[in-house]
């Protein structure tokens, strides 16, 4: 089982974010851990105390996380649940966050040996205009004193496509985080959220997109770029060293069951999923009735495969050609042979007698292919410009 906690909190909001999170206060902490106190005593009980593959602490920022209250929550995970040492164990953080070497070697010591650093840009004016609390020197100041702390698998979370941001100054990012040596690189493309004071700007004409092949260069040829540094593309996103793709989220991309503990968490397990209130405050009310998990919805084997069928599209390997098969009731290649035709000579898939898997070109159209190979063209319509 894999076991994910969400701790919602951060120095201040940041102008494209819509993730369940707020600024931090006394009041709002006290609250959320006593919630997670019950929470995480409901489910080791309920489970038998579990076995965890991989343990994420997520966020928000967890790494701003008083050092006592940081080490009461990893007291709390270790009772309830079986964390074997050796697991990988991956804590979030912002640059900020890791101003000296105390709360590096806090976290070394609890256990975590893989830290997600959410650094975004290396440019200082795409960070103010992100509304991120860092800049670029603090990032680079970040990455070492975690090397120095112990922190040898670390991983840099950038966002392309920002407003304003050229494919030079993309690159420029991309070169200056390749030199900080980290083993593992997500890179997001930007999606402005509804309700956000980034998505308002852009609406509003204050802030302007990349055109849209400038916004594609960077994606492709950003991801060359790290293929060339020696980085795998092992999913859409995601870019590691050999030996050092994300455990966790390999979880679940191949379907494993996770427990989603704190506000907004989601859980998938023995075929049932169900979701945490986003807000703290609705978070502590579930605690205080002790529903944890009633809305569950139950998942039909085919929702769970499908999902699977969608999850290896987006990974590197793609997606077996036998698996496909089974679960769809039909031979990929005979039901679509018109559309992998024109997918092919566009260069978005590339097919072997085994699998096919999408080309860096066709997963920046991903949704699409994928609605149409799995979700019966619910999400796949604009392709139908590729078939003659």
């Amino acid at each position: 089982m894999l076991l994910y906690v969400h701790i919602p909190f951060c120095v201040a909001k940041c102008r494209y974010c819509a993730f369940a999170s707020e600024v931090m206060s006394s009041d709002a902490l006290d609250a959320w851990e006593k919630a997670f106190m019950l929470e995480a005593a409901h489910y080791g009980e309920r489970l038998g105390k579990p076995a965890v593959e991989t343990l994420y602490l997520g966020g928000g920022t967890p790494s701003l996380l008083p050092p006592h209250v940081f080490e009461r929550l990893i007291r709390i995970l270790k009772y309830h649940f079986n964390i074997p040492p050796e697991i990988e164990f991956t804590l979030e953080a912002n640059p900020d966050s890791v101003a000296g070497m105390e709360t590096p070697r806090l976290w070394r010591a609890a256990g975590v040996n893989r830290v997600s650093l959410g650094v975004q840009s290396c440019c200082d004016a795409e960070l103010s205009m992100l509304g991120r609390p860092h800049n670029a020197g603090q990032a680079a100041n970040a990455a070492a004193l975690l090397r120095v702390a112990g922190f040898d698998n670390l991983s840099i979370d950038l966002i392309w496509g920002l407003p304003g941001q050229s494919f030079a100054s993309w690159m420029d990012t991309l070169t200056t985080t390749v030199a900080l040596n980290p083993r593992h690189i997500s890179m997001y493309g930007l999606t402005l959220e509804e309700g956000t004071p980034l998505a308002a700007s852009v609406g509003e004409g204050g802030l302007t997109l990349p055109e849209e092949d400038e916004a594609a260069q960077m994606y492709v040829e950003g991801g060359d770029f790290l293929a060339a540094q020696g980085y795998q593309h092992y999913e859409i996103s995601n870019f590691a060293r050999p030996g050092f793709a994300s455990r966790h989220n390999q979880g679940y991309w191949d379907g494993k069951d996770y427990l989603g503990l704190g506000p907004s968490a989601v859980s998938t397990i023995a075929g049932k999923r169900w979701q945490n209130p986003a807000t703290v405050a609705g978070y502590a009310a579930l605690a205080g009735r002790g529903a944890w998990g009633a809305d569950a919805e139950e998942l039909t084997s085919q929702i769970l495969d499908r999902e699977r069928l969608m999850l290896a599209l987006r990974t590197g390997k793609g997606v077996n050609l036998a698996d496909y098969r089974r679960i769809m009731g039909q031979d990929l290649r005979d039901a679509h042979e018109p559309l992998l035709r024109a997918l092919n000579e566009k260069g978005f898939i590339r097919m072997t007698e085994e699998s096919l898997r999408l080309t860096r070109q066709g997963m920046l159209v991903s949704n699409g292919i994928i609605g149409r190979l799995v979700f019966s063209g619910e999400q796949g319509d604009f392709l139908n410009q590729f078939v003659n």
